[in-house]
């Protein structure tokens, strides 16, 4: 069967639900391809015309938020010990290099390091997690999330889906350099991320988050 064909017989409501599915985790801090996944989503509703976009977009959203909202919960009951049982369990996401790079993107910024780090695949794991293991406010933590989370994924369905419309029969016949392109920004923005972790690790310093 052709991988178009293919496509077309996946049901909506399974791709709904992987959608809110697997940024709801990564949201809650499980190392997960989330904007990989949104991405390649947008682009199959584009193609697809029983997915329907607003729907995608408001499951993304809505995974998001709920997931930033555990995470945060998590993070305020299990404190820094939680951070250190990460760190061993997920060496490569979770190192003191990278923990000191986003406390210190939320002394900096505050509640919006918590809205733009939505849009940073390492901080998106951290900043619910993070901002409930400083303390941070939860309704200022709650505003954050809920534009973020709306911002970053109601806005990357709706670009993607119309670059898809626009080029559909582009895409139809080279939709896989979609997912490429988005599998290379995503490794892109991890090795920048990695790179300022290995600097802030030589001198971490733990902060609080402001009230």
């Amino acid at each position: 069967m052709h991988v178009q064909e293919w496509l077309d017989t996946v049901p909506a409501a399974a791709v709904y639900a992987v959608v809110a599915l697997v940024i709801g985790l990564e949201s809650l801090g499980i190392p997960l391809p989330g904007e990989i996944i949104l991405v390649s989503a947008a682009l199959l509703s584009s193609q697809h015309g029983g997915i329907d976009p607003l729907v995608l977009g408001a499951c993304a959203s809505a995974g998001a938020v709920i997931g930033d909202s555990i995470g945060y919960a998590i993070g305020r009951k299990g404190g820094r010990p939680l951070l250190a049982w990460l760190g061993r369990k997920f060496p490569k996401h979770f190192s003191e290099g990278h923990v000191a790079t986003a406390e210190r993107s939320f002394q900096k910024w505050g509640m919006w390091a918590v809205f733009f780090g939505r849009f940073v695949a390492l901080l998106r794991i951290f900043a619910g997690p993070l901002a409930g293991v400083l303390r941070m406010p939860y309704w200022k933590f709650l505003i954050a999330n809920v534009l973020g989370g709306i911002v970053w994924a109601g806005g990357t369905t709706a670009v993607i889906y119309y670059v898809g419309v626009v080029a559909e029969d582009w895409l139809k016949r080279f939709s896989w350099l979609g997912l490429v392109v988005a599998v290379l920004i995503g490794i892109a923005s991890m090795l920048i991320v990695k790179r300022r972790a290995s600097k802030a690790q030589q001198t971490p310093e733990p902060v609080t988050a402001g009230e």
